[in-house]
């Protein structure tokens, strides 16, 4: 019994003295502490974006502390939001986060913000109506993604004659950049006279968009274009664009340039897409996200470039 006693005191000893170095640690660096939660880092859009972070860390470690996390599946909004209680429970300052649903992260990100994080929303931005309804203030660092969009679809529209057909591959139904990004291909296309044969969503990843791609070919044979809220999507639409030997019928748009996307647009397989800078994305989330920490007052959204990228404007090596 004695034995038992004394091995429980050592017992909690050591883990008082270990929490006492954790505090004692965080104390002398005294640096703030930034979370990065993204979405897939299998995308490589996120990926970009992680790497930019780093390197913006790389060269201002003197200023704060990097942790950054993601999920496998863009989709996997449970294992997000895990994260982010996980960054609650390691009493971080600060989270800056790219939602993968605009509304079922809300509820989290507020528990952060009771507990005194300061939380900084990137890439996806959460639902209005959302935030109001939690009485919650969060300040979105990013872009316009509806003026993207536009910006890539006017492209397309001086290329198509009107009354020509095109279908909008959708990003997934509760990601607010997917739904703006849609209403920018839409603002396009009505305005040119073009008519939108089909909008469906691809959930952002390239083997559903292929299957979407695939059918919408088959069922209009006269498509003249398919306008694709990510590039990842744009990507299974050229498979299957070309799988049905069509490439000199049918343009392809996407979104966010990345490098895959980059050598389609240099080959001519893709028409355009739009760039939203993500290496520098997290950046000013994370900029933003330490300007704000100690101050007071009502944070304020801001709002970062949109770039059409073009064959003819893509840098080449």
């Amino acid at each position: 019994m004695n034995r038992k006693i004394t091995l429980v005191i050592l017992t909690v000893l050591f883990t008082t003295y270990a929490t006492i170095l954790v505090g004692c640690k965080k104390a002398d660096t005294g640096k703030p502490r930034v979370a990065l939660v993204m979405k897939s880092l299998a995308n490589e859009f996120f990926k970009t974006m992680e790497d930019g972070a780093k390197a913006h860390h790389k060269k201002n470690s003197d200023k704060y502390e990097l942790s950054t996390v993601g999920i496998k599946d863009e989709l996997d909004v449970a294992q997000q939001i895990k994260l982010v209680e996980s960054m609650i429970a390691q009493q971080v300052d600060a989270i800056v986060i790219a939602p993968a649903d605009s509304m079922a992260l809300v509820a989290v990100c507020k528990k952060a913000l009771d507990a005194g994080i300061t939380v900084v929303n990137i890439d996806n931005k959460f639902d209005a109506k959302t935030l109001t309804s939690r009485n919650v203030q969060i300040p979105f660092v990013g872009p316009d993604n509806r003026k993207g969009a536009q910006l890539a679809g006017d492209y397309l529209a001086k290329k198509l004659a009107q009354g020509d057909k095109v279908a909008i591959i959708e990003g997934a139904p509760n990601s607010f950049n997917g739904i703006q990004r849609k209403l920018g291909f839409e603002d396009a296309m009505n305005s040119a006279g073009i008519k939108i044969v089909s909008s469906q969503t691809g959930y952002w990843e390239t083997d559903r968009a292929n299957k979407v791609a695939s059918a919408n070919i088959i069922a209009e044979p006269e498509l003249k274009a398919i306008l694709c809220a990510n590039d990842s999507m744009a990507i299974g639409a050229l498979a299957a664009v070309k799988s049905a030997g069509k490439t000199d019928d049918i343009l392809i748009v996407g979104f966010d340039n990345i490098a895959a996307v980059q050598r389609a647009l240099k080959d001519g397989d893709i028409l355009c897409t739009v760039d939203q800078h993500a290496d520098q994305l997290a950046v000013f989330g994370i900029d933003y996200a330490l300007e704000m920490l100690g101050k007071s007052g009502t944070p304020q959204d801001q709002e970062t470039a949109v770039d059409l990228i073009t064959a003819e404007t893509i840098k080449r090596p």
